[in-house]
């Protein structure tokens, strides 16, 4: 197992365990399977173990079993506080609280304010007085380090990135993803702020295994490097310095086995032009089956009605690389769930995105078809419902 450095020196592997896709067994977390599984990533050497409060179970399951072979001072737990759920400055140490009890424990290693996706739920936090009470936290032990997970666009990450002193933080990235959320800008702004960055969706849940079209399959296995579909995309993760912790959801020994070989002998800047072509045309064979050419290189940003462009194309395209639910679901994520809406129907049809484009696209033509796609009726209905709850103004009342 390899090892990169924290924001104060702390050696962690650099293959993570994410504990969202433990195996489940009877309506709940297979706890003997995910105990072997454990064990043998911990062997290892993997030493970071991410988790969260609204993944069912996995928080008991995870201190349970660290508690039970003497593991909890030999690794390091991350988790999460759901701050979608905190209305009020007495919810933040009664989750924290019910966490600590969860995973058997006095102290969280590395504690992220959980999905992240537009500044204003970080304004929210520190209305409620967040940043006095990750103060003393940090100065009793209960936290070690502080960070966020982030699901928004890139201009979001870096106003949340320099708005406080965190320690770490965490972003979905992948050669799919270099250029969306957070995106390569992201990682390499928080790298030139010394601050680490972890990894998580590396496979795009499973996508860039499962789902890659056959024509990719192919060049893939008659490259002669030999390596398989998700070994090329850690190792194109791997090869970035400024990727400190790859996580993988792992649940077979198989799984473990394969994550902990490449994460042993991958090296930063190990890529030849070779290889990176191979992962161009890869990502390009992807690209033939979405329904509009975006690159995402942001030329036709910003837009004066506040659309977000790329990300509107982005989800649309995701519909018909991945799966119309998994387009429409990350539409509502990145793009309705910011406090100011970015929908296309804002769109006044002024043109300067077009005047803008490299590609040439028809812009506002595919605004509209983009979003007929992304929001039917039951969609509009349930995101307007959501923004509703996220966004209303919360009460600096405390909880009686």
């Amino acid at each position: 197992m390899q090892y990169r450095k924290d924001r104060y020196g702390e050696e962690l592997s650099i293959l993570g365990y994410g504990c969202m896709r433990f195996s489940r067994k009877n309506g709940g977390i297979d706890v003997e399977k995910t105990e072997k599984e454990i064990l043998a990533a911990y062997q290892a050497g993997v030493n970071y173990y991410d988790t969260a409060y609204i993944y069912p179970g996995s928080e008991a399951a995870l201190g349970l079993i660290l508690e039970r072979n003497g593991l909890r001072d030999k690794v390091n737990i991350a988790t999460k506080l759901p701050q979608y759920l905190i209305q009020r400055t007495a919810a933040l140490d009664r989750y924290f609280e019910e966490q600590l009890r969860r995973l058997r424990t006095d102290r969280i290693d590395y504690y992220l304010m959980h999905q992240l996706t537009d500044f204003a739920q970080w304004e929210k936090l520190k209305a409620l007085g967040i940043e006095a009470w990750i103060a003393e936290k940090k100065r009793t032990g209960a936290i070690r380090n502080i960070g966020f997970s982030y699901h928004g666009n890139t201009d979001q990450f870096l106003k949340i990135l320099a708005d406080y002193d965190w320690d770490f933080c965490q972003i979905q990235y992948n050669y799919k993803d270099e250029h969306t959320q957070a995106g390569v800008t992201g990682l390499r702004a928080a790298a030139a702020r010394g601050i680490p960055v972890v990894i998580m969706e590396p496979l795009r849940g499973g996508k860039l295994v499962n789902m890659l079209p056959e024509s990719a399959r192919k060049a893939i296995s008659h490259n002669l490097r030999g390596w398989t579909p998700a070994e090329w995309a850690f190792r194109w993760l791997y090869n970035q310095p400024e990727v400190t912790v790859v996580l993988s959801g792992m649940n077979s020994l198989e799984m473990v086995q394969e994550n902990v070989a490449t994460a042993s002998n991958a090296r930063a800047g190990e890529f030849t032009e070779a290889d990176h072509a191979l992962i161009d045309l890869v990502r390009r064979i992807i690209q033939e089956k979405e329904k509009v050419g975006c690159t995402g290189c942001r030329y036709c940003m910003p837009c004066p009605q506040g659309v977000d462009i790329p990300g509107a194309f982005r989800c649309y395209n995701a519909m018909y690389t991945e799966s119309k639910h998994s387009g429409r679901f990350q539409y509502a994520q990145t793009v309705g769930l910011t406090e100011k809406p970015a929908f296309a129907t804002q769109c006044i049809g002024c043109g300067k995105c077009e005047r803008h484009c490299p590609q040439g696209i028809p812009i506002r033509e595919k605004l509209k078809e983009a979003d007929k796609a992304l929001r039917p009726l039951p969609y509009r209905i349930g995101l307007a419902v959501v923004r509703k709850y996220m966004f209303r103004k919360s009460s600096r009342q405390k909880e009686a």
